[in-house]
């Protein structure tokens, strides 16, 4: 192995484990000796790959962003009519087989309301994630109308960000309630706004 290959790699695991982390901590309740320890890395080589911790929080965005968009690109490639294509989205939020699903893992729906307080870099690589999703969506919600599975909305950028605000509110009332209610509803809600474009 490389010697690149092997820094690129111990870089990817120190990510890795500080995911996980801020997942269940958020990035303020992280300390760095903790991500140190979990990374099994010394405080050297930690700022060898990262200026700060800070640094460390917007490359941890940076990857996470990459990482999302390339999986949300593979679902939605899949076959099936736009309509099919958007609801497995949203299903995949819900999927109770999973622990909370797709939600339970998300950093937007963990670092939303933080971020915009510590950093504005990060609150800019996550804002631009978030853009960067809804336009997919956008692009989702016009392959619908084009095939008749979603009634032609009056806009559909604005349906594509109702729908996202719609599940991130419902993901985060049910990671405050311990219930997937909130989720199962934004579902139902859905359905209605996909049915109905008087809706939004």
């Amino acid at each position: 192995m490389t010697d690149r290959k092997k820094s690129e790699l111990t870089r990817e695991h120190i990510l890795t484990m500080g995911r996980g982390l801020v997942l269940r901590r958020g990035f303020g309740g992280v300390g760095l000796k903790e991500l140190l320890d979990q990374s099994a890395v010394p405080k050297g080589s930690f700022y060898y790959y990262f200026a700060s911790k800070e640094a460390f929080g917007c490359a941890l965005l940076e990857d996470y962003c990459a990482d999302y968009l390339g999986r949300l690109d593979a679902l939605f490639a899949q076959a099936g009519s736009g309509r099919e294509r958007l609801m497995c989205y949203w299903t995949a939020w819900l999927d109770e087989g999973r622990a909370g699903g797709l939600a339970d893992r998300c950093l937007v729906v963990k670092l939303a309301a933080e971020i915009p307080d510590l950093s504005e870099d990060m609150r800019v690589i996550l804002q631009d994630g978030v853009e960067r999703l809804i336009d997919r969506i956008v692009q989702v919600i016009a392959d619908g109308c084009a095939d008749g599975s979603i009634l032609t909305p009056r806009d559909p950028q604005a349906v594509a960000r109702a729908l996202y605000g719609l599940w991130l509110g419902a993901a985060i009332l049910s990671k405050l309630g311990k219930d997937q209610a909130p989720m199962r509803d934004a579902l139902l809600a859905t359905e209605r706004l996909l049915s109905d474009p008087t809706a939004d």
